[in-house]
């Protein structure tokens, strides 16, 4: 999946030249807490968070702060073709909650979020459709994935996404998503072929 089928498209923006509290209503009035900052000619020139334009609000008012001088210069950003995967790699390394997308030239063409990452987590893993998880460790069984999901789909189990726990060191366990209801033959299927139901 790439990150310009997830990001917000065109989304809202300010220029440089606005002021801290208009891009703090800005940001109150759509109800969100990261804004880009573009210039004249639509390019990044910066990312806004509501808890940075918070802590310079008062300053500003007092001061001559401006949003310039508040927002992250150079943020980190994604291309519409990067791999989702990778954008919420940065995101999580970075501890960030979103950052802008940007083309080859340099200009905003979207936002991603740590929303929208889970929002197409929770898609592909099938969360919202009506289903079932069946944990199963395959621990000591050669080939136990492959051997586990033949059994399911022998009894009728269909698969509608698969994860694995890849921090686990001691134990291998594959986490199935069916499809409808829990369906008991299949549970007792595979205890019968010796694998344990967590």
């Amino acid at each position: 999946m790439r990150v310009g089928s997830l990001m917000a498209k065109n989304p809202i923006r300010v220029l440089v030249t606005t002021s801290v509290g208009d891009a703090i209503g800005i940001m109150r009035d759509n109800s969100i807490r990261h804004l880009p900052v573009v210039d004249a000619a639509g390019k990044l020139a910066g990312w806004a968070t509501l808890s940075d334009l918070r802590q310079g609000l008062i300053p500003s008012m007092v001061a001559d702060l401006s949003l310039k001088d508040l927002m992250i210069e150079n943020p980190h950003t994604v291309s519409p073709g990067d791999d989702v995967e990778d954008a919420a790699q940065l995101i999580y390394q970075k501890k960030i909650g979103g950052m802008p997308v940007v083309d080859g030239d340099g200009a905003l063409v979207g936002v991603i979020t740590v929303t929208d990452i889970l929002r197409a987590f929770i898609e592909m893993m099938g969360l919202l459709t009506q289903s079932w998880r069946l944990d199963v460790s395959v621990t000591g069984h050669a080939d136990g994935f492959a051997d586990a999901s033949r059994i399911i789909q022998e009894h009728g189990g269909h698969i509608l996404s698969v994860a694995m726990a890849a921090h686990r060191r001691d134990e291998e366990i594959v986490y199935f998503r069916m499809k409808g209801q829990e369906a008991p033959e299949i549970r007792r299927a595979l205890e019968k072929a010796g694998y344990e139901i967590l």
